[in-house]
């Protein structure tokens, strides 16, 4: 079996087989050669001519399309372990990175067909349950960061989120690195939080969720999460890379009644690089796949690395039931899997909100740190500001004009200028 044999250029993909879309930038060798060795090194290949039997042979990977240095390429599914995502990530993202064949190499997307598919849960409530428990219809939903992400103790962790329920936030969550330090422990944190909540829906008549952050070792976290189940919680939040993909599986089939809230530390370690490493396409892919309900997707405007452009097309891949071809992204029927909520967070503002909306719809949920917590006259101030943002904008009215009789909103504008 040579390199070549993985190469068949007039190859019709089965509607069986999972499809890679890869950038190859081949190392001193032709991009049909290099494009052969990612084929045959995430199949059934190996470095040198070895013989394959009857078995394997059918079990070959088919690169069937090289434009520029765009490469896709057809994995027969009965190569993957069904319902096992790290088996199919250890297959078409394994040793391929590292090769001497490519000189840089990038996974932009994939395409899974309906026989994986229909092996995984996929998300539990997805954007409609999210609405329905939540009982807002129409609208983003408006969120916080309770900040200092470390520092407060749980009573103050505590205040804060009741702070920005009241003023109209949605919801509140805890920040990635927050999980059970002496300072602040997840117990109490969690009890006290979780009181403070139910006493802001009693006082605004308002559904308000509370994001507690479970991540930790996988039986710890399953702890934690039976916690936030049996103290009433709507949400746990994982740090779905850090934790891995097998501990998100595992928290999503335990079949707990509440949201998953997937933030994604650490994912610009592989998606940054637009020659090297893995899109946040396919890592959003795997988590639409797993079933979280709702997914960190960056902002295009804020503090954090990428353009509107590519947001809304993350956006369209976790929350269409059909996505379309574009030149870094495959198409994909996503059949029963539910639709995730896309969060946008990272270094907003309320002035943000317009051109969010505008760019990414209404079906996303809009999450602020600094951007209300560091308003000049306070939390509640910071959350009154985002909400009367938001109501501006469904209504087609100008900040500046809104500003006028809302002072949390001028207030806003006073400190973070024009961004309408």
């Amino acid at each position: 079996m040579k390199p070549s044999d993985f190469v068949n250029l007039k190859y019709k993909p089965k509607s069986s087989d999972l499809i890679c879309l890869f950038r190859v930038e081949p190392n001193k060798m032709s991009i049909k050669e290099a494009s052969a060795t990612v084929a045959l090194e995430s199949s059934v290949g190996t470095w040198t001519d070895i013989k394959l039997n009857k078995a394997a042979e059918k079990l070959k990977a088919q690169v069937f399309s090289i434009k520029n240095n765009y490469v896709k390429i057809a994995y027969p599914a009965i190569l993957f372990e069904k319902g096992n995502t790290p088996n199919i990530l250890s297959s078409i993202a394994g040793n391929i990175f590292g090769m001497k064949a490519v000189k840089n190499l990038r996974l932009e997307d994939i395409k899974i067909p309906k026989e994986l598919l229909d092996s995984f849960y996929g998300p539990q409530f997805g954007i409609n349950g999210i609405r329905k428990f939540m009982k807002i219809k129409n609208r983003p939903l408006i969120g916080t960061i309770i900040k200092p992400k470390l520092g407060l103790n749980p009573y103050e962790h505590a205040k804060s989120a009741y702070e920005s329920w009241i003023g109209g936030c949605d919801l509140v969550k805890s920040d990635e690195n927050l999980a059970s330090q002496k300072f602040n422990e997840f117990e109490e944190r969690l009890a006290r939080t979780l009181e403070y909540c139910s006493k802001a829906e009693e006082e605004t008549g308002m559904k308000k969720g509370y994001i507690e952050n479970v991540t930790a070792e996988t039986k710890e976290m399953m702890k934690r999460a039976q916690l936030v189940e049996d103290l009433g919680g709507k949400y746990v939040m994982i740090d779905m890379i850090t934790a891995g993909f097998s501990a998100l599986q595992s928290l999503r089939e335990a079949d707990f009644k509440v949201a998953i809230h997937a933030h994604r530390a650490m994912h610009a370690a592989m998606t940054r690089n637009p020659k090297h490493g893995i899109s946040m396409m396919v890592l959003a892919d795997l988590a639409r796949l797993i079933g979280v309900d709702q997914l960190h997707i960056g902002t295009g405007v804020g503090k954090l690395e990428g353009n509107l452009n590519d947001i809304e097309e993350l956006v369209e891949e976790i929350e269409e039931h059909k996505v379309k071809e574009t030149k870094q992204r495959l198409t994909q029927d996503w059949g029963k899997i539910k639709p995730v909520l896309a969060v946008s967070s990272g270094g907003l503002c309320p002035l943000d909100i317009p051109v969010l909306i505008k760019n990414l719809g209404k079906d996303v949920a809009i999450q602020f740190g600094g951007g209300i917590h560091s308003h000049p006259s306070g939390t509640i101030a910071g959350a009154r500001a985002a909400r009367q943002a938001l109501d501006a904008a469904m209504q087609g009215i100008s900040l500046k004009k809104y500003a006028e009789t809302h002072k949390e909103l001028k207030g806003a504008i006073g400190k973070w200028g024009k961004k309408e």
